[in-house]
């Protein structure tokens, strides 16, 4: 065991001294290929030099005029210049017409916070959908306005948007789209308003509204309707019926204290009886034709529209 370990040390030292060995040249030889490459690499032209030296005698070069030096082959171009004018140079118009933009929208001028804004500032200003005017109605709204009938509105107070305030005494238009008179089924008559244009600073731009409220009542589906009556009518029908019978009543009251007319005393109440029970039975018939009731506000009443579009308005 000893033997063995003694030539393993042995041979651990020589192969430590081969390697480092090894390391030490393949390190020589990279550096040499290091530094000799990029000379091996450089190659000089050194051939004008030689002609040079051949037909002009160095030490008197400042002296002497040089003759013009030899030529040598180059690969020829062909350059063009274009002689410089002492006038100013217009350019061609191009060959196609560039197309002409149409104007943009207008938007507003945002200056950065705490900046002082004019009317200068701004080219237009957006009025959102679903804002909300307070009017008053400059004419009579009837059931008797044909479609296509206008009637304008005020409004009775300020409404305040980004940049801008919509002011008090703003004139809108309305234009009729649908009217009818009261209907013998038991419909009222019906009144259908657009609001199509609003007046700022004396310009008048189009508008899309309905009216939300007429006379403090609220409009559903932009109709503004008659009272339907038809219920009415069938309670109006049975009073009826109701009516004739307490007259029958009293009819039989007088016959019965006369002793000649107690016999027929009972008929009158009959009578009423027969005809309250046909009133009362028949009224949902009969009050189809009762007719419904009718729409007319009268001027100066106040009504309420939204938008239901954005609305530019310039500045």
């Amino acid at each position: 065991m000893p033997r063995f370990s003694a030539v393993r040390t042995a041979l651990s030292v020589v192969f430590d001294f081969w390697r480092d060995l090894v390391k030490k040249i393949f390190l020589i030889l990279f550096n040499l290929c290091f530094i000799i490459g990029p000379a091996a690499a450089l190659q000089l032209d050194l051939s004008i030099d030689e002609e040079i030296r051949k037909n002009y005698n160095p030490s008197k070069l400042e002296q002497e005029n040089l003759p013009p030096l030899p030529k040598t082959a180059a690969p020829s171009k062909t350059v063009t210049t274009q002689p410089k004018s002492t006038t100013s140079t217009t350019q061609a118009p191009p060959k196609t017409t560039p197309a002409i933009a149409e104007p943009a929208k207008k938007k507003v001028n945002k200056n950065l916070p705490g900046t002082t804004l004019t009317e200068d500032d701004f080219t237009a200003i957006k009025i959102k959908k679903g804002t909300k005017f307070r009017l008053k109605s400059n004419n009579l709204v009837s059931d008797y306005l044909k479609p296509g009938s206008k009637v304008s509105f005020t409004s009775l107070t300020p409404v305040y948007q980004r940049y801008v305030t919509i002011p008090a005494g703003t004139v809108f238009t309305a234009s009729v789209v649908d009217s009818h008179l009261p209907q013998i089924t038991g419909n009222g008559g019906l009144v259908e308003l657009a609001i199509e244009t609003v007046q700022f600073k004396g310009r008048t731009y189009s508008v899309h509204g309905k009216v939300t409220k007429a006379n403090h009542k609220k409009i559903f589906i932009n109709n503004i309707k008659g009272k339907r009556q038809y219920w009415k009518g069938v309670v109006n029908q049975v009073e009826k019926g109701h009516n004739f019978y307490k007259k029958t009543r009293q009819t039989s009251k007088k016959f019965a204290d006369n002793p000649v007319g107690v016999i027929i005393s009972p008929l009158p109440t009959i009578v009423g009886v027969a005809a309250y029970v046909v009133n009362f039975a028949g009224s949902p018939v009969f009050s189809i034709g009762y007719k419904g009731g009718r729409v007319s506000i009268p001027a100066g009443s106040e009504f309420e529209i939204k938008l239901l579009e954005d609305v530019h308005l310039s500045l």
